[in-house]
């Protein structure tokens, strides 16, 4: 009888520490990643809005150069024009990103569970990232389509879809860290524009630098493409460090 009941006294604390072992940060990554995309394609706001928004976007762009004569120059100015869409359509996004979590107490829940508060944001820049994949993949084909007719890409159009990855990186964890700051602000959708634009600036330059280079090629391809990609990329690397590191002290 002795040795029974420290069997099931062993038993008892064996139970007792795994169930109180909390679960991996890979486990954590991803039940909070699949519960960001769960929520989103079960009703798909904002994807649909987001690419209505883009679509739009590119009727007004339409509309603008309607005038505009056909040539190569318009080559040099495309690479802008296709990452203003990107940020434009990106902002819309990051301002419905944490609206859930405010709006239902869950952001409060997340925070008084135990979990590492840098798997919350690489869970939620991994969903935003592939949120905006999704809509770059309908909204990028459908930019050329309305505009074809002014210039063809050169022979290397297609690596712009190297700084369009590079640039979409960055616009997540930025995008994730800045609409944690501004989600329980009032005026929110300003403060997050106010706050973005400034901060992404050196990747967007670089990211539509390597984009004008991919798109006119030649000379101009061999002078600035891989360089602006090495900057764009670095400037990734080190502001996606930063958000990861002070993430805790943010959603605190």
């Amino acid at each position: 009888m002795e040795r029974e009941s420290e069997y099931r006294a062993a038993d008892r604390g064996r139970m007792s520490g795994s169930c109180c072992k909390a679960p991996s940060t890979w486990t954590q990554y991803k039940t909070l990643l699949a519960k960001d995309l769960k929520a989103e394609f079960r009703t798909k706001d904002m994807i649909v809005s987001m690419g209505i928004y883009a679509f739009l976007v590119i009727v007004v762009f339409g509309v603008a150069l309607s005038f505009a004569r056909p040539g190569s120059e318009f080559l040099e100015v495309s690479g802008g024009l296709l990452w203003a869409l990107v940020v434009f359509t990106s902002l819309l996004g990051l301002n419905r990103s944490f609206s859930k979590e405010t709006e239902n107490g869950c952001l409060e829940g997340l925070l008084l569970a135990p979990l590492d508060r840098g798997v919350i944001f690489l869970a939620k820049a991994t969903s935003n990232l592939v949120f905006l994949a999704l809509v770059e993949v309908i909204a990028v084909p459908l930019y050329w389509v309305f505009f074809s007719s002014f210039a063809a890409p050169a022979d290397t159009g297609w690596l712009l879809v190297v700084p369009l990855v590079v640039g979409s990186i960055g616009i997540a964890g930025i995008g994730t860290m800045l609409s944690t700051i501004t989600a329980a602000t009032r005026g929110k959708d300003v403060m997050l524009a106010l706050l973005f634009v400034p901060v992404i600036f050196p990747l967007l330059y670089a990211c539509v630098s390597a984009t004008t280079c991919a798109l006119v090629g030649g000379d101009v391809f061999a002078d600035g493409f891989f360089t602006s990609l090495a900057l764009g990329a670095g400037y990734d690397v080190i502001m996606i460090l930063a958000s990861w590191v002070l993430y805790d002290f943010v959603v605190n």
